[in-house]
């Protein structure tokens, strides 16, 4: 069954939950959640100076926040689930999976994230035999907190973007 798709509405609830998830991003290490600078890693895809890939990162992740939002709205004008807390974390959980999978091929694939703005985020000393620069995945990539805090993470946007959207009709 179709239901309306409220592109405003959709904006503004992913607007709210990019800050929400922003606010639990970076004050995750006040309840000992791993530090997770999504904003400078985003950045760092496209430039190596640190304060253009934190304006970058910063733009890329509202951007990123309105268009998974009107995704989500559009699945559920769909039928596909329905904008209740429920399917919010549903969505959310789907979505930070998704970016976890993402994550690790962003980092294989770009090995100037290896650096991450002056970090060394590296596994061992990132060099071959033949000394030549070899990607390796990042320290926190894979292990059990951060994957989980990841998902926390997303699940959150989910849950606020589906309360908002609804709210707003």
């Amino acid at each position: 069954m179709l239901h309306p798709f409220y592109v405003r509405d959709a904006i503004i609830a992913g607007s709210t939950g990019r800050i929400v998830m922003i606010l639990l991003i970076y004050g995750g290490p006040f309840i000992r959640l791993p530090n997770i600078d999504v904003i400078s890693i985003l950045g760092s895809l496209a430039t190596t100076n640190k304060q253009a890939a934190v304006t970058l990162g910063g733009a890329i992740h509202f951007t990123m926040g309105i268009v998974f939002a009107l995704i989500y709205a559009l699945l559920w004008s769909l039928g596909i689930g329905s904008a209740t807390w429920w399917w919010g974390l549903i969505f959310g959980a789907i979505h930070g999976t998704l970016v976890l999978l993402l994550l690790a091929l962003i980092i294989l694939l770009y090995p100037r994230l290896s650096r991450m703005v002056g970090r060394p985020l590296m596994i061992g000393s990132g060099a071959t035999a033949s000394g030549t620069a070899e990607p390796r995945l990042p320290q926190m990539v894979g292990k059990p907190l951060m994957m989980v805090t990841v998902l926390i993470n997303h699940m959150v946007f989910g849950l606020v973007v589906a309360l908002v959207y609804t709210a707003q009709r």
